[in-house]
């Protein structure tokens, strides 16, 4: 039998948001399928312990703490990407801080946080690896969310800075297309730890939430989401650009 090929071997992948949860999962499979990847996050200590599983796989990883939220900090995010391993081929923008309130009790400052850590935070760090991707012709992986399609209550700045998320990434694929970069979006429903906690603490919650599931679960976040991902960035997907996938198990189909 042959042996699997790695499908990004030689490529280069920047994650923000990589220490945790959804990030995480994503940073893994890249480098399950040989990408050398650079996590970026505000805990140092997360990322390390993600940096390490992937070393203890096999693969190569290298760590930037830093808040997407300041221009700076995602500069030196892209600088250190390309120093330290000489190219970007794969962006994926996934840091996002936010709050969970109904719309009349949510504030401008709420409103605020939300979109410099998601679509300024996106849309700069974009700008920045932009002269790196033309040079790989390398693909864009943005993050939108299940929760912001379906409008689901009390998530009305996330669901703005999902929406802004996903309506930058469509002119972006139009305008960056002639440079050979694709730019999708994916929108995960993820048994990431937060989602754990959450349900861990409100037990009664978790039979509503999977009956409103079609496929009766949350997404793993390294082998339903990030290997999602990483067959979106490779070769096998070359002729995708400005899509938006739904891995969300069915979730938006009942509303």
């Amino acid at each position: 039998m042959t042996e699997r090929r790695a499908r990004l071997a030689g490529k280069v992948a920047l994650v923000t948001g990589g220490g945790q949860g959804v990030g995480r999962g994503i940073a893994l499979a890249l480098a399950a399928e040989g990408a050398a990847v650079v996590i970026s996050g505000r805990t140092e200590s997360k990322l390390k312990d993600t940096a390490a599983e992937i070393a203890e796989r096999g693969g190569r990883a290298y760590t930037v703490a830093g808040d997407v939220g300041e221009r700076d900090d995602v500069d030196r995010m892209v600088a250190e990407t390309v120093r330290e391993f000489g190219a970007l081929d794969v962006l994926v923008n996934n840091a996002q801080s936010s709050v969970q309130r109904k719309l009349e009790k949510t504030s401008y400052d709420d409103v605020e946080l939300t979109y410099r850590s998601g679509p300024l935070a996106t849309f700069h760090a974009m700008q920045a690896a932009l002269p790196h991707l033309k040079e790989s012709r390398g693909s864009v992986v943005n993050l939108g969310s299940s929760a912001a399609v379906q409008g689901d209550p009390t998530f009305g700045a996330y669901a703005m800075a999902k929406e802004a998320i996903r309506g930058l990434s469509r002119v972006a694929a139009r305008e960056w297309g002639p440079y050979g970069i694709r730019v999708n979006v994916v929108c995960p429903a993820a048994l990431s730890p937060a989602a754990e906690n959450y349900l861990a603490a409100h037990p009664e919650k978790a039979g509503p939430l999977y009956a409103g599931i079609p496929l009766g679960r949350l997404g793993d976040p390294e082998s339903d989401i990030g290997r999602a991902v990483a067959a979106l960035v490779s070769e096998d997907m070359a002729y995708l650009t400005g899509a938006t996938l739904m891995l969300e198990g069915g979730r938006t189909l009942i509303g």
